[in-house]
Protein backbone atom coordinates (compact mmCIF):
# COMPACT_ATOMS: atom_id res chain seq x y z
CA UNK A 1 0.00 0.00 0.00
CA UNK A 2 1.29 3.39 -1.07
CA UNK A 3 1.90 5.84 1.95
CA UNK A 4 -0.34 8.36 0.40
CA UNK A 5 -2.96 5.88 0.72
CA UNK A 6 -2.13 5.11 4.54
CA UNK A 7 -2.09 9.02 4.77
CA UNK A 8 -6.01 9.18 3.50
CA UNK A 9 -6.89 6.80 5.66
CA UNK A 10 -5.50 9.16 8.63
CA UNK A 11 -7.36 11.82 7.36
CA UNK A 12 -11.04 9.62 7.52
CA UNK A 13 -10.09 8.63 11.03
CA UNK A 14 -9.43 11.85 12.12
CA UNK A 15 -12.82 13.11 10.76
CA UNK A 16 -14.40 10.42 12.84
CA UNK A 17 -12.72 11.11 16.07
CA UNK A 18 -13.59 14.63 15.55
CA UNK A 19 -17.15 13.87 14.99
CA UNK A 20 -16.97 11.71 18.33
CA UNK A 21 -15.21 14.50 20.05
CA UNK A 22 -17.42 16.59 19.40
CA UNK A 23 -20.68 14.47 20.35
CA UNK A 24 -18.44 13.75 23.61
CA UNK A 25 -18.44 16.92 24.54
CA UNK A 26 -22.03 18.22 23.55
CA UNK A 27 -22.94 15.18 25.64
CA UNK A 28 -20.49 16.48 28.92
CA UNK A 29 -22.46 20.01 28.48
CA UNK A 30 -25.72 18.11 28.95
CA UNK A 31 -24.10 16.45 32.14
CA UNK A 32 -22.84 19.64 32.90
CA UNK A 33 -26.25 21.39 33.12
CA UNK A 34 -28.17 18.52 34.92
CA UNK A 35 -24.88 19.11 37.42
CA UNK A 36 -25.44 22.62 37.87
CA UNK A 37 -29.18 22.20 38.06
CA UNK A 38 -28.81 19.70 40.65
CA UNK A 39 -25.82 21.25 42.56
CA UNK A 40 -23.56 18.54 42.22
CA UNK A 41 -19.91 18.67 42.27
CA UNK A 42 -18.26 18.68 38.70
CA UNK A 43 -15.55 15.49 39.80
CA UNK A 44 -16.62 12.22 40.08
CA UNK A 45 -13.40 9.81 41.04
CA UNK A 46 -15.68 7.01 41.32
CA UNK A 47 -16.94 7.13 37.62
CA UNK A 48 -13.71 8.24 36.08
CA UNK A 49 -11.70 5.18 37.68
CA UNK A 50 -14.59 3.09 36.27
CA UNK A 51 -14.20 4.44 32.58
CA UNK A 52 -9.85 4.15 32.99
CA UNK A 53 -10.53 0.45 33.65
CA UNK A 54 -12.50 0.21 30.60
CA UNK A 55 -11.06 1.85 28.41
CA UNK A 56 -7.99 -0.34 29.23
CA UNK A 57 -10.12 -3.23 28.83
CA UNK A 58 -11.00 -2.20 25.39
CA UNK A 59 -7.80 -1.42 24.14
CA UNK A 60 -6.10 -4.76 25.07
CA UNK A 61 -2.39 -4.91 26.64
CA UNK A 62 -0.24 -3.16 23.34
CA UNK A 63 -1.99 -0.13 23.66
CA UNK A 64 -3.53 -0.30 27.38
CA UNK A 65 -0.95 2.92 28.30
CA UNK A 66 -1.55 4.79 25.26
CA UNK A 67 -5.20 4.66 25.62
CA UNK A 68 -5.28 5.42 29.32
CA UNK A 69 -2.95 8.18 28.59
CA UNK A 70 -5.33 10.14 25.76
CA UNK A 71 -8.31 9.56 27.90
CA UNK A 72 -6.99 11.09 31.26
CA UNK A 73 -6.26 14.40 29.10
CA UNK A 74 -9.58 13.42 27.27
CA UNK A 75 -11.46 13.58 31.02
CA UNK A 76 -9.29 16.78 31.59
CA UNK A 77 -10.49 18.44 28.92
CA UNK A 78 -14.16 17.28 29.71
CA UNK A 79 -14.12 18.70 33.29
CA UNK A 80 -12.51 22.10 32.33
CA UNK A 81 -15.31 22.57 30.07
CA UNK A 82 -17.94 21.24 32.19
CA UNK A 83 -16.70 23.51 35.11
CA UNK A 84 -16.75 26.66 33.11
CA UNK A 85 -20.39 25.61 32.26
CA UNK A 86 -21.53 24.72 36.17
CA UNK A 87 -18.99 28.14 37.25
CA UNK A 88 -19.57 30.36 34.58
CA UNK A 89 -18.17 33.14 36.66
CA UNK A 90 -15.34 33.28 38.81
CA UNK A 91 -14.72 35.18 41.95
CA UNK A 92 -11.04 35.02 41.50
CA UNK A 93 -11.40 36.79 37.99
CA UNK A 94 -13.82 38.96 39.47
CA UNK A 95 -10.94 40.04 41.75
CA UNK A 96 -8.17 40.38 38.79
CA UNK A 97 -10.17 42.50 37.13
CA UNK A 98 -11.46 45.26 40.10
CA UNK A 99 -7.30 45.51 40.71
CA UNK A 100 -7.03 46.39 37.23
CA UNK A 101 -9.96 48.70 37.47
CA UNK A 102 -8.55 50.45 40.82
CA UNK A 103 -4.90 50.62 39.95
CA UNK A 104 -3.69 53.51 39.08
CA UNK A 105 -2.65 53.77 35.10
CA UNK A 106 0.97 55.33 35.35
CA UNK A 107 3.32 53.36 37.51
CA UNK A 108 4.45 55.55 40.27
CA UNK A 109 7.99 57.69 40.21
CA UNK A 110 8.02 58.29 43.76
CA UNK A 111 7.79 56.04 46.66
CA UNK A 112 8.86 54.15 49.92
CA UNK A 113 10.91 51.24 49.13
CA UNK A 114 12.36 48.45 51.31
CA UNK A 115 15.84 46.93 49.79
CA UNK A 116 18.16 44.35 51.40
CA UNK A 117 21.75 45.54 52.39
CA UNK A 118 23.34 48.59 53.00
CA UNK A 119 23.75 51.86 50.38
CA UNK A 120 25.45 50.73 46.94
CA UNK A 121 24.29 47.34 46.95
CA UNK A 122 22.44 45.92 43.67
CA UNK A 123 19.12 45.90 45.01
CA UNK A 124 19.09 49.86 45.88
CA UNK A 125 20.61 50.30 41.92
CA UNK A 126 17.66 48.23 40.90
CA UNK A 127 15.21 49.89 42.85
CA UNK A 128 16.39 53.25 41.05
CA UNK A 129 15.58 52.44 37.81
CA UNK A 130 12.17 50.77 38.81
CA UNK A 131 11.40 54.37 40.61
CA UNK A 132 12.81 57.89 39.84
CA UNK A 133 12.73 59.35 42.99
CA UNK A 134 12.66 56.53 45.61
CA UNK A 135 13.09 56.55 49.59
CA UNK A 136 14.75 53.81 49.94
CA UNK A 137 14.59 52.16 53.12
CA UNK A 138 17.58 49.10 53.86
CA UNK A 139 16.99 45.60 55.99
CA UNK A 140 19.70 43.35 56.46
CA UNK A 141 17.87 40.14 55.97
CA UNK A 142 15.52 39.26 53.08
CA UNK A 143 12.98 38.39 55.23
CA UNK A 144 13.25 42.07 56.82
CA UNK A 145 11.93 43.38 53.40
CA UNK A 146 8.79 41.06 53.22
CA UNK A 147 7.96 41.90 56.55
CA UNK A 148 8.14 46.04 56.17
CA UNK A 149 5.81 45.84 53.20
CA UNK A 150 3.43 43.78 55.49
CA UNK A 151 3.60 46.28 58.09
CA UNK A 152 3.07 49.26 56.48
CA UNK A 153 6.65 50.43 56.78
CA UNK A 154 7.10 50.70 53.47
CA UNK A 155 4.83 50.56 50.30
CA UNK A 156 7.05 48.13 48.37
CA UNK A 157 10.09 46.16 48.87
CA UNK A 158 12.66 45.07 46.22
CA UNK A 159 14.68 41.71 46.02
CA UNK A 160 16.44 39.69 43.54
CA UNK A 161 14.93 36.20 42.35
CA UNK A 162 17.55 34.93 39.38
CA UNK A 163 20.25 35.56 37.88
CA UNK A 164 21.71 33.89 34.34
CA UNK A 165 24.42 32.32 35.52
CA UNK A 166 24.34 31.50 39.16
CA UNK A 167 20.38 30.89 38.56
CA UNK A 168 17.42 31.02 41.53
CA UNK A 169 18.15 32.73 44.88
CA UNK A 170 16.51 30.22 46.75
CA UNK A 171 15.97 32.07 49.66
CA UNK A 172 13.57 34.51 47.69
CA UNK A 173 11.50 31.95 46.56
CA UNK A 174 11.40 30.20 50.21
CA UNK A 175 9.90 33.64 51.70
CA UNK A 176 7.57 33.79 48.88
CA UNK A 177 5.51 30.67 49.74
CA UNK A 178 5.11 32.71 53.43
CA UNK A 179 4.50 36.32 52.89
CA UNK A 180 1.41 38.13 51.84
CA UNK A 181 2.15 40.27 49.07
CA UNK A 182 1.79 40.81 45.04
CA UNK A 183 4.42 41.61 42.92
CA UNK A 184 3.43 44.78 40.74
CA UNK A 185 7.09 44.78 38.14
CA UNK A 186 9.92 43.13 37.71
CA UNK A 187 13.60 44.41 36.28
CA UNK A 188 16.36 42.73 34.24
CA UNK A 189 19.79 44.32 35.53
CA UNK A 190 22.88 44.14 34.23
CA UNK A 191 25.79 43.07 36.84
CA UNK A 192 29.04 43.70 36.16
CA UNK A 193 30.94 42.65 39.43
CA UNK A 194 34.29 44.43 40.24
CA UNK A 195 37.25 43.33 42.49
CA UNK A 196 37.40 46.19 45.10
CA UNK A 197 40.10 47.11 47.73
CA UNK A 198 42.11 49.74 49.37
CA UNK A 199 43.61 52.27 48.08
CA UNK A 200 47.34 51.20 47.22
CA UNK A 201 46.58 47.73 47.36
CA UNK A 202 48.28 45.13 44.84
CA UNK A 203 45.80 42.44 43.92
CA UNK A 204 49.19 40.37 44.96
CA UNK A 205 48.36 41.20 48.40
CA UNK A 206 44.89 39.72 48.78
CA UNK A 207 44.25 36.73 50.81
CA UNK A 208 40.49 37.16 51.77
CA UNK A 209 37.69 37.98 49.55
CA UNK A 210 34.05 38.78 50.63
CA UNK A 211 31.00 39.08 48.74
CA UNK A 212 27.24 37.81 48.67
CA UNK A 213 26.85 34.08 47.92
CA UNK A 214 25.40 34.78 44.50
CA UNK A 215 28.34 37.23 43.17
CA UNK A 216 30.75 34.74 43.99
CA UNK A 217 29.63 31.60 41.96
CA UNK A 218 29.02 34.22 39.12
CA UNK A 219 32.67 34.85 39.44
CA UNK A 220 33.90 31.25 40.41
CA UNK A 221 36.17 31.24 37.62
CA UNK A 222 38.25 34.63 38.24
CA UNK A 223 38.58 33.92 42.30
CA UNK A 224 39.86 30.23 41.29
CA UNK A 225 42.79 32.32 38.80
CA UNK A 226 43.77 34.49 41.80
CA UNK A 227 44.73 31.16 43.36
CA UNK A 228 44.65 29.87 47.12
CA UNK A 229 42.19 32.43 48.49
CA UNK A 230 40.05 32.82 51.39
CA UNK A 231 36.15 33.20 50.44
CA UNK A 232 33.79 34.37 52.74
CA UNK A 233 30.41 34.64 52.41
CA UNK A 234 28.79 37.74 53.55
CA UNK A 235 24.80 39.67 53.52
CA UNK A 236 25.30 41.63 50.88
CA UNK A 237 27.83 43.04 47.72
CA UNK A 238 27.51 46.10 49.23
CA UNK A 239 28.31 44.88 52.70
CA UNK A 240 31.19 43.74 51.63
CA UNK A 241 32.61 46.23 50.53
CA UNK A 242 31.69 48.41 53.61
CA UNK A 243 33.37 45.60 55.44
CA UNK A 244 36.81 45.78 53.40
CA UNK A 245 36.25 49.94 53.96
CA UNK A 246 36.49 49.94 57.60
CA UNK A 247 38.60 47.04 58.01
CA UNK A 248 42.13 47.17 59.74
CA UNK A 249 43.34 44.66 57.19
CA UNK A 250 45.41 45.22 53.45
CA UNK A 251 44.64 41.88 52.50
CA UNK A 252 40.99 41.47 51.87
CA UNK A 253 39.30 42.52 48.64
CA UNK A 254 35.52 42.70 47.95
CA UNK A 255 33.43 41.52 44.86
CA UNK A 256 30.98 44.28 44.39
CA UNK A 257 29.33 47.18 42.26
CA UNK A 258 31.66 49.93 40.45
CA UNK A 259 29.36 52.53 42.27
CA UNK A 260 30.87 51.01 45.73
CA UNK A 261 34.14 52.24 45.20
CA UNK A 262 33.39 55.59 44.82
CA UNK A 263 31.05 55.11 47.94
CA UNK A 264 33.48 53.32 50.06
CA UNK A 265 36.77 54.88 49.24
CA UNK A 266 38.04 52.04 47.56
CA UNK A 267 39.99 50.91 44.48
CA UNK A 268 38.74 49.07 41.35
CA UNK A 269 41.54 45.78 41.27
CA UNK A 270 39.80 44.42 38.61
CA UNK A 271 36.34 45.27 36.30
CA UNK A 272 33.83 43.15 35.38
CA UNK A 273 35.16 40.46 36.65
CA UNK A 274 32.14 37.82 36.45
CA UNK A 275 32.77 34.15 34.27
CA UNK A 276 29.74 35.27 31.83
CA UNK A 277 29.62 39.24 30.42
CA UNK A 278 26.02 38.56 29.35
CA UNK A 279 24.78 38.60 33.49
CA UNK A 280 21.58 39.29 34.55
CA UNK A 281 20.21 39.32 38.04
CA UNK A 282 15.91 39.80 37.60
CA UNK A 283 14.51 41.73 40.41
CA UNK A 284 10.63 41.64 41.71
CA UNK A 285 8.95 44.61 43.02
CA UNK A 286 6.12 43.90 45.37
CA UNK A 287 3.25 45.72 47.48
CA UNK A 288 0.97 43.87 50.04
CA UNK A 289 -1.87 45.46 48.01
CA UNK A 290 -2.77 43.33 44.77
CA UNK A 291 -2.14 46.38 41.78
CA UNK A 292 -1.87 45.63 38.27
CA UNK A 293 -0.66 48.44 35.86
CA UNK A 294 -1.78 48.92 32.46
CA UNK A 295 0.02 46.67 29.99
CA UNK A 296 0.95 43.65 32.46
CA UNK A 297 1.62 40.43 31.00
CA UNK A 298 3.70 38.49 32.87
CA UNK A 299 2.05 36.26 35.98
CA UNK A 300 3.91 34.14 38.84
CA UNK A 301 2.19 31.96 40.72
CA UNK A 302 2.69 29.01 43.51
CA UNK A 303 0.91 25.73 43.16
CA UNK A 304 0.92 22.40 44.73
CA UNK A 305 -0.35 19.40 42.36
CA UNK A 306 -1.42 16.32 43.34
CA UNK A 307 1.40 13.88 44.38
CA UNK A 308 1.02 11.10 41.73
CA UNK A 309 2.37 10.52 38.03
CA UNK A 310 1.33 13.26 35.32
CA UNK A 311 -0.07 15.98 37.52
CA UNK A 312 2.67 18.32 36.40
CA UNK A 313 2.46 16.65 32.88
CA UNK A 314 -1.59 17.72 33.33
CA UNK A 315 -1.28 21.25 34.47
CA UNK A 316 1.29 22.12 31.46
CA UNK A 317 -0.91 20.53 28.73
CA UNK A 318 -3.67 22.98 30.40
CA UNK A 319 -1.36 25.53 29.38
CA UNK A 320 -0.34 24.48 26.34
CA UNK A 321 -4.15 24.26 24.98
CA UNK A 322 -4.45 27.65 26.09
CA UNK A 323 -1.60 28.70 24.16
CA UNK A 324 -0.05 30.17 27.26
CA UNK A 325 4.05 30.27 27.28
CA UNK A 326 5.99 29.19 30.09
CA UNK A 327 9.23 31.35 30.80
CA UNK A 328 10.46 29.59 34.02
CA UNK A 329 9.50 26.60 36.35
CA UNK A 330 10.98 26.33 39.94
CA UNK A 331 10.11 23.25 42.17
CA UNK A 332 10.82 23.93 46.04
CA UNK A 333 10.18 21.61 48.70
CA UNK A 334 6.82 21.58 50.80
CA UNK A 335 7.61 22.40 54.65
CA UNK A 336 5.95 19.31 56.96
CA UNK A 337 5.39 17.15 53.93
CA UNK A 338 8.19 14.11 53.02
CA UNK A 339 10.01 14.85 49.17
CA UNK A 340 6.56 16.35 48.13
CA UNK A 341 6.89 19.57 45.83
CA UNK A 342 5.57 23.09 45.21
CA UNK A 343 5.66 24.71 41.88
CA UNK A 344 6.57 28.14 41.29
CA UNK A 345 5.24 29.51 37.38
CA UNK A 346 6.07 32.53 35.23
CA UNK A 347 3.68 32.61 32.60
CA UNK A 348 3.51 35.16 29.58
CA UNK A 349 0.76 36.57 28.67
CA UNK A 350 -1.58 39.55 28.74
CA UNK A 351 -4.20 40.07 31.81
CA UNK A 352 -6.46 41.49 29.41
CA UNK A 353 -6.42 37.90 27.08
CA UNK A 354 -9.47 35.88 27.41
CA UNK A 355 -6.74 32.62 27.51
CA UNK A 356 -5.40 34.71 30.40
CA UNK A 357 -9.36 34.29 32.40
CA UNK A 358 -9.85 30.75 31.75
CA UNK A 359 -6.67 29.94 33.46
CA UNK A 360 -7.21 32.20 35.94
CA UNK A 361 -10.81 30.55 36.33
CA UNK A 362 -9.61 27.04 36.35
CA UNK A 363 -6.34 27.31 38.74
CA UNK A 364 -8.74 26.26 42.33
CA UNK A 365 -9.82 23.16 39.77
CA UNK A 366 -6.80 22.03 38.06
CA UNK A 367 -4.49 22.35 41.70
CA UNK A 368 -4.78 21.01 44.97
CA UNK A 369 -3.64 24.48 46.07
CA UNK A 370 -2.25 27.44 44.69
CA UNK A 371 -1.19 31.50 45.98
CA UNK A 372 -1.36 33.99 43.00
CA UNK A 373 1.86 36.24 43.15
CA UNK A 374 0.69 39.14 40.76
CA UNK A 375 0.52 39.89 37.31
CA UNK A 376 3.32 42.57 36.13
CA UNK A 377 5.15 43.82 33.16
CA UNK A 378 8.93 43.58 33.42
CA UNK A 379 11.71 46.33 32.14
CA UNK A 380 15.26 45.67 31.13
Amino acid sequence: MDIQDSRKKIDQIDNNIIDLFKKRMATAKEIAEYKAKNNMQTFDGARERQLLARISELAGPELEGYARMIYSLMMDVSKSYQHNIVHPTSAFVDKIDKAIEETDKVFPKEAVVACQGVEGSYGGIATSKIFRFPDIHFYSQFEDVFLAVEKGEAEYGVLPIENSTAGSVKMTYDLMSKHDFHIVRSLRLKVDHNLLAKKGTDIKEIKEIFSHEQAINQCAGFIKSLGDIKVTVVANTAVAAKMVSESGRSDVAAISSSACASLYGLDILGSSVQDNGNNYTRFICFSKKLKIFPGADRTSIIVVLEHKPGSLFKFMSRLYALGINVTKIESRPIPDRNFEFMFYFDIEESVYSEQFKTFLSELEFNSESFKYLGTYSEIV
